[in-house]
C-alpha cells in the first residue's frame, strides 16, 4: 500500500500576498482522495522527532536557535517566512515524515510525503523558505540505523538543491544530482556530485532526452540501496519561479521516467514534493497529484 506523510499543520497561515502557496498541502490531499487515487488508509500523521536526527545534519547551535526562535534578523529574514514556534513546529512534523516515510519505503518500494523538498537548509542555515533538509536527514537516519549504505538523491526541482551539496560535499556515501535551472536562484551555487543546469525554456524533449541519458548510468554506476527523490513542478513553464518551458505532461513524464527505473532496479525510492509556484493553484496540485498517481500505477 502506498503511505503517504500528510499532517494539518503543513498549511501554514501566511500574510496576506506571500507568494508561497500554502494552501497546495491541505488542497492535494482532498484532490487525492476526490479521484479515488488515495483513501484515508493511505495517509498516516507524522510527529515530533528525535532531535538527534536534526542534529546529524545540522550544527546544534543553529538547530537550537531555530528550535528557540533565537535566529538573528539576517538568517531569519533569509527563510522567508515569518519565523515563529508553530512554523517550526511544522518543519520538524515536516521532517519526521520523510523519515518515517523511509521505512514504508522499505516495506513497499516507495513512500511519499505531500511536503518537504527541503533543500535550501544547509548544516548551519536556512533559506528560501528551508529550515531542516529532509531528504538529508532521512539519508543519515537510514544509514544511522543501517538500513542502507550508499545513497541516491535524484534533485529535479527547478532550483539547484545547494544545502543538500553543502551538507554532503565530503560524504561519499551519499550521491548528489541536481538538475536545475542554471541561471535561476541559487545564483552562487554549490557543489553537487553531479550537477546538469539547463537553459531557460528547456522543453519536454530536451529536458527528458538529458534525465534518460544521465540517470540510469548513474544508478549502474552508484549502484544506491536507496533514492530520495525531490519532485517539485516548478519545471513546469506556467511556473513564476521556475523559467523552463515544461508542460504538466512533460513533468508527468520526467516522473514516470524516475519512478519506473527505482522500480525496474528494485531500488526504495522516497518522494519528497519540493516546489511549484505557477499562478494557478489548481495546477500545481494536478502536477503534484500526477507524482501520486504514477506512484500508484507502478508499484501497486
Amino acid at each position: 500500500m502506498l503511505k503517504i506523510a500528510f499532517h494539518p499543520i503543513y498549511k501554514h497561515p501566511l500574510p496576506t500576498g506571500h507568494r508561497f502557496p500554502m494552501e497546495k498541502y491541505e488542497l492535494l490531499p482532498q484532490q487525492l482522495m476526490h479521484e479515488g487515487t488515495c483513501s484515508e488508509v493511505n495517509f498516516f500523521e507524522p510527529s515530533i522527532p528525535n532531535d538527534k536526527y536534526a542534529l546529524a545534519v545540522h550544527e546544534p547551535e543553529y538547530f537550537y536557535d531555530l528550535l528557540n526562535i533565537t535566529l538573528d534578523q539576517r538568517a531569519a529574514r533569509k527563510i522567508g517566512f515569518p519565523l515563529s514556534e508553530v512554523l517550526v513546529e511544522r518543519e520538524r512534523i515536516i521532517t519526521d515524515g520523510t523519515i518515517k516515510a523511509t521505512k514504508f519505503s522499505l516495506e513497499n518500494g516507495i513512500a511519499m510525503n505531500i511536503a518537504g523538498g527541503t533543500h535550501h537548509a544547509y548544516t548551519n542555515r536556512g533559506e528560501a523558505f528551508c529550515m531542516l533538509n529532509d531528504q538529508a536527514i532521512g539519508a543519515k537516519y537510514l544509514q544511522n540505523k543501517g538500513l542502507a549504505k550508499k545513497i541516491l538523491i535524484v534533485d529535479l526541482d527547478v532550483h539547484q538543491g545547494n544545502g543538500t551539496a553543502e551538507i554532503f560535499q565530503n560524504d561519499s556515501t551519499v550521491f548528489t544530482f541536481s538538475m536545475h535551472g542554471e541561471s535561476n536562484y541559487p545564483f552562487k551555487k554549490e557543489e553537487s556530485d553531479l550537477d546538469i543546469g539547463l537553459k531557460n525554456g528547456t522543453d519536454d524533449d530536451t529536458y527528458l532526452s538529458v534525465l534518460k541519458s544521465t540517470l540510469p548510468r548513474l544508478i549502474e554506476e552508484q549502484q544506491p540501496d536507496f533514492i530520495f527523490y525531490l519532485c517539485g513542478v516548478d519545471v513546469i513553464a506556467s511556473d513564476k519561479l521556475g523559467k523552463l518551458g515544461m508542460s504538466i505532461n512533460g513533468c508527468k513524464a520526467r516522473d514516470k521516467f524516475v519512478l519506473e527505473q527505482c522500480k525496474i532496479h528494485k531500488i526504495p525510492v522516497m518522494c519528497s514534493m519540493g516546489g511549484g509556484y505557477s499562478p494557478d493553484i489548481k495546477t500545481i496540485v494536478d502536477a503534484h497529484a500526477n507524482t501520486f498517481r504514477l506512484a500508484q500505477d507502478i508499484f501497486f
